[in-house]
């Protein structure tokens, strides 16, 4: 399929309800509106292909990114382009499908994590953080949590609102499966308050650290 076709099918895939939300969380019209299902539908039917993916990607279009992702091979990208796929992206949810689908497969993924450390770009910085609590919650030896803990303790308040979220992840990580660290876990977690007040779907874990870690390890019994 041609860079001229895919564009196309997209674009008759639009859907009011989904055009709406991106452009409510910062699409600024770069956006045909599609639902990530529809999204993932055309992606199998195309199969991989490298080539059209950064030709999509190219487009800034969110919809031909998501689509772009799912037409990748990780390890077929160099880790600088992994780099400069990631930071020409400003769309979180892009960003994150980016983070889950690509950089998480990336063999170089450890050493961009290290890299990124104290990344000033937020969408690096966000990332960074994205693969701290993944290794912390799967393969934690190595990493110092009492430091970490330290980090989010002093830097989560002020760290821009891309890079909380992330953050945050990391220090319920910490608190859900690290029994030693969960007294301090759950104490930063109630001083900041950070998302306290945020509104969770019904289903939903809370995102609050203290209710999330509580309900995650109620869960585990």
């Amino acid at each position: 399929m041609t860079l001229t076709e895919a564009l196309a099918r997209l674009k008759a895939l639009r859907n009011d309800s989904t055009w709406a939300m991106n452009e409510k969380n910062g699409a600024a019209g770069q956006q045909y509106g599609v639902k990530h299902g529809d999204i993932r539908t055309l992606a199998k039917e195309i199969k991989p292909d490298p080539d059209l993916a950064l030709h999509l990607w190219d487009t800034a279009n969110i919809d031909a990114r998501y689509l772009a992702i799912l037409l990748m091979k990780p390890k077929t990208l160099t880790a600088e382009q992994v780099e400069t796929l990631l930071k020409s992206n400003s769309f979180l949810w892009v960003s994150d499908w980016f983070n889950a689908y690509i950089l998480k497969q990336h063999p170089a993924k450890e050493s961009l994590r290290l890299k990124w450390e104290h990344e000033t770009h937020p969408i690096a910085a966000r990332a960074h953080w994205s693969l701290t609590a993944d290794r912390v919650a799967k393969d934690p030896d190595g990493l110092d949590l009492t430091a970490l803990l330290d980090r989010i303790e002093a830097e989560m308040p002020t760290a821009p609102e891309p890079v909380q979220w992330t953050m945050n992840n990391t220090l319920a990580a910490i608190g859900i499966n690290h029994p030693a660290h969960r007294p301090r876990a759950l104490a930063i977690g109630e001083a900041l308050g950070i998302y306290r007040d945020y509104p969770t779907p019904k289903g939903c874990t809370s995102p609050f650290a203290p209710l999330w870690i509580a309900e995650m390890v109620r869960r585990a019994g």
